[in-house]
């Protein structure tokens, strides 16, 4: 049994309490990471907000990064002392995974917050605590994952910073790498310039692309989308978005990618694509679940898909990134803000406000 921290969400609020838990495990095939960093995601908000689809009390948190502490049985290839990244959950056994397509797994309920057998890890002195969130809760000093969600890294790469790439970061980066497999000389727009979108102009950049487009509401974040790789930057309240790229580039994008969930931004994402172009979204519009589109627009091969934590296997994917990272070819740093633990509001209120691209929560 393990004493940590961890930020406990009771209610609605968005004001989780800092308490003293009781962590058991690592059980078979599971590992215990202790904690150097969490990124703070948009889906954390979410889930601690109304509209929350996870039970309560919880540790929320995907986006962690730290060093193994210990193995459960049956863990083979990682050590305690590894660096790793700790990402998703998948079941091992479904065609998807069989596929090493992970992301988009049959069966594995990242919002569940239990084992798969229904009991809890997490003790507190009012009773249990939901736990396994994304595979982790991170939000704490330490947390445990599934072997299959648990990524080796290199040593000489920076633990503090490669949290977010479990989640938001692998997610916008495998949209133009794994999903629309990026030619050099083609075209992206992307709607909505966070650290996923921003994640998918540095990809772009690294693929070869022929134009990339960015299209926000925020000037610093054009700004950044700008220095990161994009050639042309559009605020999305200055005029119909759509208008001005079918201005730049009459006979559409290649590929489009919205991370607003914005109804009305996803139907400017569709009408500029071009012949054979293919419409990218990383979650549904967030008022009905449903998109209205113009069948015409879907005419000439034009496409739309649904992308889940970019598509990724991780196992692979992670450890790129790192590389393009150390390289100094996708600097995803320069979105992160680090805040201590015990601010944790703060990050969520700079999270949910846009004054920080992406707030990370150091444990120590």
């Amino acid at each position: 049994m393990t004493k940590i921290r961890a930020a406990v969400f009771r209610d609605e609020s968005l004001k989780p309490s800092l308490e003293e838990l009781e962590l058991t495990g690592p059980d078979e095939g599971e590992v215990l990471v202790r904690l150097t960093a969490t990124g703070v995601c948009h889906t954390d908000l979410k889930v601690a907000g109304p509209s929350g689809r996870s039970p309560r009390p919880v540790v929320l948190g995907h986006e962690g990064s730290g060093v193994v502490e210990a193995i459960g049985s049956g863990v083979t290839d990682i050590t305690k002392g590894d660096h790793v990244v700790m990402t998703f959950a998948s079941c091992g056994q479904c065609p998807s995974c069989l596929n090493s397509e992970p992301a988009i797994c049959y069966s594995t309920d990242h919002f569940a917050c239990t084992r798969p057998d229904g009991s809890y890890y997490l003790q507190g002195n009012e009773g249990p605590v939901h736990g396994d969130f994304f595979n982790q809760s991170s939000f704490a000093t330490h947390a445990i994952g599934k072997r299959r969600g648990i990524v080796k890294v290199r040593k000489d790469a920076p633990l503090e910073a490669l949290g977010p790439l479990g989640c938001g970061i692998q997610a916008g980066a495998g949209a133009v790498l794994n999903v629309f497999k990026l030619q050099p000389g083609q075209t992206l727009a992307v709607f909505g310039a966070g650290s996923l979108g921003l994640s998918a102009v540095m990809a772009a950049k690294i693929a070869g692309a022929g134009r990339i487009i960015a299209v926000d509401l925020h000037p610093n974040r054009l700004q950044m989308a700008a220095e990161l790789g994009a050639d042309e930057v559009i605020r999305a309240d200055d005029g119909p978005a759509s208008d001005r790229i079918l201005g730049l580039l009459p006979d559409g994008v290649d590929f489009t990618l919205d991370t607003t969930s914005l109804a009305p931004v996803m139907g400017h994402a569709i009408e500029v694509l071009a012949p054979n172009g293919t419409f990218g979204f990383v979650a549904p519009p967030e008022e009905t679940g449903e998109l209205t589109v113009p069948m015409r627009h879907l005419m000439k091969a034009r496409k739309i898909v649904g992308i889940t934590e970019g598509n990724s296997n991780p196992e692979v994917f992670i450890p790129r990134l790192v590389d393009f990272f150390m390289q100094g070819r996708f600097p995803f740093d320069r979105l992160i803000r680090y805040y201590p633990f015990d601010d944790i509001e703060q990050a969520f209120h700079d999270s949910e406000t846009g004054t920080t691209i992406k707030p990370v929560l150091q444990m120590n």
